[in-house]
């Protein structure tokens, strides 16, 4: 029986080349020297011929959504969909426990409270029936993450929008070219938002852009993104009290090179999380992702799988992460804590922004379980592992069946 790689063993997965990302395309390389040549980098009309309105119409169609509005990052994104959707101070905002900070941190930026819904273990995104026992009489909206890409259930989702009257806004960030029943996420709510900072499966460094089918929802959208100026204007007319949230045309120009090679990447991706998961679901102790007919197509950033200690002797999760790694499988231990225990969301923290006397939760002292047990038992690789040949994918089954196979090495 082979040695363990982090006893001085061979690698059981020395054959997984993971490609560095992100990777430069001959497209988004001409786009960029366009751009350079031209001395337009800024965006400040909206002609049609500039790369931030080339990026917004390819993206809006590629999305099926009515209208995209690129913006500076996926941060700003989802700022900006608060405010375009009506947000008032003290307003309440339901928000997800374990994703990126921003998915949360923005609430409390434009004023309003964040109320933190636990998560599914299975999916990894917001549980739908604590997400009906979470909402008040001040809830306006919920913020839901279509986490590593996987789509939020929308059949169940929908529904309770609809019956509360509230808004929905859809963080995409991990999910471009994700589908639920055939139709592309970022559609569904008032707003979708994404991200094109560098982990992600389209990246041009940072940047962003939020879609939207309501006309009235663009209009504002476009305006509040650009300082507050009608985007095509060129006077000093102001209409709301807002920030610069443009995307520069360098980076319009990357993305937009990036954008053209998404499909076949991520058909390629699909392919590999395939043999993936024949793998992964054949061994004990490994909970993979629940397989869903009604998601038709997914897009990727990071990718996520459980760790059963106990039908690994015992052996600990972080334990189990470094002997993996060794083997030569990049994985990692995602986020470490629910969002609530963050010190970010702390009540001397959050209340700096918040009108005064607004009652703010004992956010450290939540306690969700689902969001818990995945902080404990979440494992995650990113999205470029699934980039690897066929040969690299398998040996990722191989290298954690060898650290089963081993345990009592790790144990002693």
């Amino acid at each position: 029986m082979p040695e363990l790689a982090i006893d001085g063993g061979p690698e059981a997965a020395a054959d997984l080349e993971v490609p560095e990302w992100p990777q430069v395309n001959e497209s988004s390389r001409r786009y960029v020297e366009e751009c350079l040549e031209s001395g337009r980098w800024c965006r400040t009309t909206t002609d049609g011929d500039g790369f931030c309105d080339r990026l917004e119409a390819a993206f809006a169609d590629y999305h099926d959504a009515d209208h995209a509005i690129a913006v500076s990052n996926g941060t700003t994104a989802i700022e900006l969909a608060l405010r375009a959707c009506g947000v008032q101070p003290g307003d309440e905002v339901i928000v997800p426990s374990y994703s990126f900070i921003a998915s949360a941190s923005a609430i409390p930026c434009v004023g309003a409270v964040p109320r933190f819904v636990d998560t599914d273990v299975e999916t990894y995104n917001i549980d739908p029936d604590h997400l009906e026992e979470v909402i008040t009489e001040k809830t306006v909206g919920i913020v839901g993450v279509h986490f590593a890409g996987y789509p939020m259930d929308m059949d169940r989702l929908l529904p309770i929008v609809e019956e509360n009257d509230l808004f929905l806004i859809e963080d995409s960030a991990h999910a471009q070219g994700s589908e639920w029943r055939g139709e592309k996420i970022g559609t569904f709510g008032d707003f979708g938002t994404f991200s094109f900072q560098e982990s992600k499966s389209l990246p041009s460094g940072e940047g962003g852009i939020v879609t939207t089918d309501d006309p009235v929802l663009a209009d504002r959208a476009r305006t509040m993104a650009n300082i507050g100026r009608r985007q095509g204007e060129t006077g000093y007319y102001f209409y709301y009290l807002a920030s610069n949230r443009r995307l520069s045309e360098l980076q319009a120009g990357l993305a937009l090179g990036q954008l053209e090679t998404l499909d076949e990447e991520n058909r390629i991706r699909e392919a590999r999380e395939e043999l993936l998961l024949e793998e992964l679901e054949s061994i004990d102790g490994i909970e993979t992702k629940p397989r869903d007919d009604r998601i038709t197509a997914r897009g990727y950033c990071i990718e996520n799988f459980r760790y059963d200690s106990a039908a690994f002797g015992g052996l600990s999760r972080d334990r189990f992460l470094e002997a993996l790694r060794a083997e030569g499988v990049p994985v990692s231990d995602g986020y470490e804590m629910p969002l609530y225990r963050q010190p970010a969301f702390f009540r001397n923290e959050v209340g700096r922004f918040l009108p005064t006397g607004t009652e703010i939760p004992d956010y450290p002292n939540h306690h969700l379980p689902g969001a818990e047990e995945i902080c404990e038992t979440n494992v995650t690789y990113s999205h470029r592992l699934l980039l690897a040949e066929e040969e690299g994918i398998r040996a990722v089954g191989a290298a954690i069946r060898k650290i089963q196979d081993n345990v009592d090495e790790l144990l002693e």
